[in-house]
């Protein structure tokens, strides 16, 4: 189920037509004097985004107009946002991309997050658009919610244990399978890196390993940045940037977003999910700069910073993923402000070693309103991570092309014989728009989601 939208019209349902700009005149010629005076008498010209109620004689609410440009989840969001609260019906010609939209926007500007902060505002609901996917529209909001929340959520409720209990449970009702590592047992299992991040918390760290679907499928694996909360150790954050750090387990939270997506829609793959959950703090065991730490791979890393430790917990869990040679291997991680400052917050930069899949990741992405944009991954800046005491150091040696050089970091573990796809992301709205609550979000899981329905539903014909 998703809330405000209902299976029907009853009565008193409002009818909104959706008018295109270029039609709105002559829709406006078709329309009874009254409607047509009343519209005017609101100033409604047919420009992009106008919005009006009409009236019946009555004055009652018994219709709406929205004037469009572009149909987007975020035209619809915005309707709902300043609609009275009653029940609409769609009325105009949208193709089923649009119908689409128009279900998951509203969907999506109309739900917030009440854990701590309940609301007694009533929203508008909507008929279910005729011409709208159903069943992937309610995947595709449950997934959505799933990772803000997830995001949103304070680190004292959501540190290790609990983002990793989010992923047993998505397993347990999917039909997958889970393995959990926990605090020392890293270290038995060939987890290094993941016990130095972690080992100073007090809550210890762990790695959850999810697996679904038919194991001769071909093989998708999804790894995401699991950082709870991020002090940035030793190497301290200033309070100003200590202020989102919940959010630095937003890579996780996608990953487990876009997995809840796959199994919903059962996919023709063997899903594998690593996440490898911690939390960044200060203890007297913390890992200090200058150390060297082992990684799964054999690869030893001196530490330049320990508030790069994202990617440190990311080797190891690629080096594991990298180990199957899956047909894809994606990681998502919120790695460096880096990438915010080259693209801005609600953009996330792809590096892809696949340029055939990263091609369909973007045009994804353009068709689902979830845009990313790909950034090189340029092999001569490897130079800045090279170490005098170990085979390299967490971080690059110059200031500038961070996001590049983090992305290269980890290339190391993953090689080059594995198709990988790294995502840099925000993984949080810092202010409000409709259908967009300042809070958590997980970029880029339609992009991705858009390009593997694509790509192994024509494996699955083919066979």
């Amino acid at each position: 189920m998703v809330d405000h939208l209902a299976a029907r019209p009853s009565k008193g349902t409002v009818r909104l037509s959706v008018v295109h700009t270029r039609a709105y005149k002559r829709w406006l010629k078709t329309q009874p004097k009254i409607t047509q005076n009343w519209l005017k008498g609101q100033r409604v010209s047919g420009k992009a985004g106008e919005l009006a109620t009409i009236p019946d004689r009555t004055g009652a609410l018994t219709r709406a107009v929205l004037v469009y440009g572009d149909i987007s989840p975020w035209t619809f969001a915005a309707a709902a946002a300043k609609l009275p609260a009653a029940r609409y019906q769609l009325v105009g010609e949208l193709t089923p991309q649009q119908a689409s939209d128009a279900a998951l926007g509203w969907a999506l500007a109309t739900r917030r997050f009440d854990r701590y902060k309940t609301s007694s505002r009533r929203y508008p609901s909507l008929v279910w658009p005729e011409q709208a996917d159903r069943a992937h529209i309610e995947r595709v909001y449950r997934a959505t919610v799933l990772g803000r929340d997830l995001i949103t959520t304070p680190a004292e409720d959501m540190g290790p244990a609990e983002l990793v209990e989010a992923g047993v449970q998505l397993a347990q009702q999917c039909g997958g399978k889970t393995k959990v590592i926990v605090g020392d047992k890293l270290l038995d299992k060939g987890f290094p890196a993941v016990h130095a991040v972690g080992r100073a918390a007090s809550r210890a760290p762990r790695l959850l390993d999810l697996t679904w679907g038919d194991a001769n499928a071909p093989k998708l694996t999804l790894v995401g940045k699991g950082v709870c909360f991020d002090s940035g150790g030793l190497d301290l954050k200033s309070a100003a940037g200590m202020k989102l750090m919940k959010k630095d387990m937003g890579g996780a939270a996608t990953v487990l977003a876009l997995a809840s997506l796959v199994m919903e829609s059962e996919l023709p793959v063997r899903l594998r999910v690593l996440v490898p959950a911690v939390e960044n703090a200060v203890a007297g065991n913390a890992l200090r700069p200058g150390d060297v730490i082992d990684t799964r791979k054999g690869l030893t890393v001196e530490i330049g910073n320990t508030d790069a430790e994202g990617r440190l917990i990311l080797s190891d869990a690629l080096t594991e993923a990298a180990s199957e040679s899956p047909d894809q291997l994606i990681d998502f991680a919120t790695l460096t402000g880096a990438a915010r400052v080259a693209l801005g917050t609600e953009l996330p930069a792809l590096f892809s070693t696949d340029d055939a899949f990263a091609q369909a990741v973007l045009d994804g992405g353009l068709q689902t309103s979830d845009p990313l944009w790909r950034m090189p991954l340029h092999q001569p800046y490897r130079r800045h991570l090279d170490s005098t005491i170990a085979d390299m150091n967490n971080i690059a040696n110059i200031g500038q092309g961070g996001a590049i050089t983090a992305a290269l970091f980890l290339k190391e573990f993953v090689g080059n014989d594995v198709a990988w796809s790294h995502v840099d992301t925000m993984a949080y709205y810092t202010s409000s728009r409709a259908g967009r609550p300042a809070g958590g979000e997980v970029f880029g899981i339609r992009a991705f989601f858009e390009a593997l329905r694509q790509r192994y539903a024509a494996d699955s014909e083919q066979a």
